[in-house]
């Protein structure tokens, strides 16, 4: 019986559930189902240390961390650890951070409490992703952290890219912040 509802075709169920999905999947834009890898963050490691990374290291969010990341981000980070590199006064962190409702992977490099770069390593979202680009990044540079845990400079923001702009700031003032503590904890 079962070879012969095949050869009449998908059963009534199936057609409607087929369409529901067609349906479905064709009223979300296609940029929103996308996930655009614009640097691999094992390549931006590299480019923070000119192709020679030292080791990876973990800073453990504990204690009086987590409030502190807090307060810079406005809710807990995911996670019991970060993983970042280290080199001299150099420091590399791959953080990610949700912009309206994906989370955003950027890349930020720290060199001698000062951000040196910013790159924007994997976008989810189905707007905002003009973050990624040198206009918007480049304004980060040089920025260090104030007693406020604030940036010490203004960021312009991008029209219709108000999240994503956000939440990249308040990842560059959570890498300042974890460079300090990791440097901190170095002794200089």
């Amino acid at each position: 019986m079962a070879a012969r509802s095949l050869a009449c075709g998908p059963s009534p169920r199936f057609r409607i559930a087929f369409s529901l999905a067609v349906g479905i999947l064709s009223a979300v834009p296609e940029r929103a189902l996308a996930e655009d890898i614009y640097l691999p963050p094992a390549d931006f490691v590299a480019l923070a240390f000119d192709g020679e990374p030292p080791s990876s290291k973990n800073l453990w969010l504990r204690g009086g961390i987590q409030d502190d990341i807090t307060t810079i981000l406005g809710h807990r980070y995911g996670g019991l650890r970060i993983k970042y590199w280290r080199h001299g006064s150099r420091t590399a962190w791959i953080l990610e951070e949700i912009g309206k409702y994906e989370p955003i992977t950027a890349g930020f490099i720290v060199d001698d409490g000062r951000l040196a770069e910013i790159r924007i390593l994997i976008y989810r979202e189905s707007h905002g992703w003009e973050v990624r680009y040198p206009f918007f990044t480049d304004q980060f540079r040089g920025l260090e952290l104030n007693e406020n845990r604030r940036l010490t400079g203004r960021i312009d923001g991008i029209s219709g890219a108000t999240l994503s702009v956000s939440s990249i700031t308040r990842l560059a003032a959570l890498a300042l912040f974890l460079d300090a503590r990791v440097a901190a904890d170095a002794g200089g």
